[in-house]
């Protein structure tokens, strides 16, 4: 296979880094590009305020790097859900969602993996839903205005977790800036390990997948398995998005060694992983 990108998730290297050697370890390891992380906390949500200097330093850490920010894995929403029954918190996250747009569009990055669900940590329901199909509804049309993709995340909780559930949004939304981004792990959880129901749910995205997670997970355990220890057949989940005409992918796994590495297995993991990687491309 060729003329494809495989990128890594930021989370993979040890918090403390600073971006520009974040975006080095990237290229040393051999990968393609960096997928940037806006998560729940504070830290990560106060990118979404980086002033003009800071957006300018980061686009010239970049080319300094030779590495790209072509994506963005937006799960603040998980603190700030489009659905939640507050109404100030829904506010919140659809601000979230309009600030994420707007650092991609002055960033370059066309992408933004979002998170597949109402609400995370409060119980959902017809209201949350409804709210949720509201926001998502406001959150495509101002992504159109920026030409951002926006890309479900299929998720570890029944609301999304099949690329089947996130077509139902795709549909109901029906904007061409609303897409899917499945992690092919959780989708693995969620087919029980049978790769051909992984194969058939990656079917039901046909035209409307713009990019797949590489995930490794077992069943019931959906975070820090590392690759060839879990359920996930990578191999066949690859090519039939391959044949789906997706050439976008991400390796996404966790440094779990602390934000302060005290020596280079980290950059062994990378490594290691990306051959890993490589090697189901090329077989």
């Amino acid at each position: 296979m060729s003329t494809y990108k495989l990128g890594l998730y930021e989370k993979a290297m040890p918090g403390n880094l600073p971006l520009v050697e974040k975006l080095a370890a990237v290229q040393e390891a051999g990968y393609d590009f960096m997928e940037l992380s806006i998560d729940e906390t504070d830290e990560k949500l106060a990118r979404l305020d980086w002033t003009d200097a800071e957006i300018c330093a980061l686009r010239r850490d970049t080319e300094t790097a030779t590495t790209p920010v072509s994506s963005i894995c937006l799960s603040g929403h998980r603190r700030f859900p489009l659905g939640d029954p507050d109404r100030a918190t829904r506010e919140r996250g659809l601000a979230v969602m309009e600030k994420a747009i707007r650092l991609a569009s002055r960033l370059g990055v066309r992408l933004i993996q979002i998170a597949g669900y109402d609400v995370y940590y409060k119980q959902g329901d017809k209201n949350t839903r409804a709210a949720f199909a509201e926001n998502l509804e406001r959150s495509a049309e101002i992504a159109a205005a920026h030409a951002v993709t926006l890309a479900f995340e299929t998720m570890e909780t029944p609301f999304l977790n099949t690329v089947e559930k996130a077509m139902y949004w795709v549909h109901t939304i029906n904007s061409p800036w609303l897409n899917v981004y499945p992690d092919l792990g959780n989708i693995t959880c969620a087919a029980e390990g049978d790769s051909g129901r992984v194969r058939a749910d990656l079917e039901s995205g046909r035209g409307r997948i713009s990019a797949l997670h590489l995930k490794e997970t077992r069943p019931g355990v959906f975070r820090e398995v590392p690759y060839g220890e879990g359920h996930v057949d990578f191999a066949k989940g690859i090519q039939t998005a391959w044949a789906l005409g997706v050439r976008m992918y991400t390796a996404e796994f966790w440094w779990t060694g602390g934000a302060l590495a005290t020596d280079d297995s980290w950059k062994t993991m990378l490594r290691w992983n990306e051959k890993f990687l490589r090697d189901v491309f090329q077989n």
